[in-house]
């Protein structure tokens, strides 16, 4: 699981840098809503994971401020990871995220902090979000973009101890 966050990374800043030389610079400001598709995983105690697909909604605003973009997002994951027998499902997760990131012209390469709300078939938590992403427009409109995703929840297992979960999502947006 940290291996797969190490190597999403290094593969975002790649892209970055391969996409650092001069380029007029993208208009970001302004709303957008889109969908998304990934992959998820998560750890429990007493050993319990599960991994599956995920999918979802997420609604935003960003503001451009030249180099500098400044925004915000609601975003929905609807999610089926059997943890095992003991310990229940992961079924849900809904975040509100802040994004700040730098625009490199021809990308958007942001950071992500937040709180998300996991729904579990035992009970629901509230804990930080953090993570990275990177943006690319293709054409007025629309934007392809890739994020990671990190949170750690306290207690929605049917045990005690904490539930770490992982969400890389590739993600579809229309910005008006």
């Amino acid at each position: 699981m940290k291996q797969t966050f190490e190597l999403f990374s290094a593969l975002i800043v790649v892209a970055l840098t391969a996409s650092a030389s001069p380029v007029l610079a993208e208009d970001w400001t302004g709303g957008y809503v889109g969908l998304s598709f990934g992959y998820a995983d998560a750890d429990g105690p007493g050993g319990s994971s599960g991994d599956d697909t995920a999918f979802g909604a997420h609604v935003g605003y960003d503001q451009d401020f030249g180099a500098f973009v400044l925004g915000g997002e609601l975003e929905y994951n609807r999610l089926s990871l059997n943890l095992s027998q003991s310990q229940g499902s992961l079924d849900s997760m809904t975040r509100l995220k802040l994004r700040g990131g730098y625009d490199f012209g021809s990308a958007l390469g942001y950071v992500v902090v937040g709180a998300a709300r996991a729904e579990t078939s035992v009970d629901s938590d509230t804990a930080a979000v953090y993570g990275i992403g990177i943006a690319y427009p293709i054409g007025e409109n629309f934007v392809i973009s890739g994020e990671a995703l990190r949170q750690d929840f306290d207690d929605v297992t049917r045990s005690t101890g904490g539930l770490d979960s992982n969400v890389f999502n590739l993600r579809t947006t229309f910005r008006f």
